[in-house]
């Protein structure tokens, strides 16, 4: 599995009062914010890629981003954002498809035809998977139980790894922002631990958490929870 050993020390986030990067330079850059899961499914991929000295980090400020980024590198205003070739790309399950198809680094996707159909219909799931997790928060967080089973079933497809596809893969970086949120804030705020009786899970997040190319990305689960109580609990 690649673990994307260089440890990088991660730039400061760009604001409101901030310049910016001389854009079209030839530079390859990622914009990212440290606190959202769909930037860092990209960053995962670039880790996991060893592509650290090729693709430049530009955390972006979300709660007080520089008018320049909306004006002169992504009108959307998002991110993730990757800027290569002269070029502006979005949208985080493309850009780690185009990441890993266009850039060095061990491969990412499978070359076998029913892992990559599988591979599709995980991605495909991921939004009914998080909006099921979330919507539990209403409750006891139990209720969640339904997205974590199909997740424990899924991993128990391939017999060749303990991941999604048996080995390591983008549908795991895809995932793995999630799963790394919804875990430690169910656990706090609801008490409920979605790792009991789904050993596959258990074991899915224990490796995951081996690989340093991810745990680079991770943020405090304190802050996390935090995050999500401030996002969620207003609603309950």
């Amino acid at each position: 599995m690649a673990t994307g050993s260089v440890r990088e020390v991660l730039p400061p986030a760009l604001d409101s009062h901030s310049d910016p990067p001389p854009i079209f330079d030839g530079t390859t850059r990622l914009y990212i914010s440290y606190t959202c899961p769909y930037a860092q499914r990209v960053w995962i991929t670039r880790n996991c890629k060893g592509l650290q000295d090729k693709i430049k980090l530009v955390p972006i400020d979300l709660k007080n981003r520089p008018a320049w980024y909306k004006q002169k590198v992504y009108p959307a205003n998002k991110v993730p954002a990757l800027e290569h070739n002269n070029e502006v790309k979005g949208e985080s399950l493309e850009l780690i498809k185009y990441i890993d198809s266009h850039f060095e680094g061990p491969s990412l996707f499978p070359d076998d035809p029913a892992k990559k159909e599988y591979a599709e219909e995980l991605f495909s799931y991921i939004d009914s998977f998080y909006k099921t997790a979330t919507s539990s928060f209403k409750g006891d967080g139990s209720k969640a139980g339904v997205a974590f089973d199909y997740i424990e079933t899924a991993l128990s497809k391939f017999e060749d790894g303990p991941f999604f596809l048996g080995q390591f893969s983008l549908v795991d970086i895809a995932y793995a922002p999630f799963i790394e949120r919804i875990h430690p804030f169910l656990l706090e705020v609801k008490k409920y631990d979605f790792t009991l009786g789904r050993p596959k899970l258990a074991t899915w997040i224990e490796e995951m958490n081996k690989n340093e190319a991810y745990t680079q990305t991770k943020s405090d689960p304190k802050d996390l929870v935090q995050s999500y109580k401030e996002r969620f609990m207003a609603q309950l």
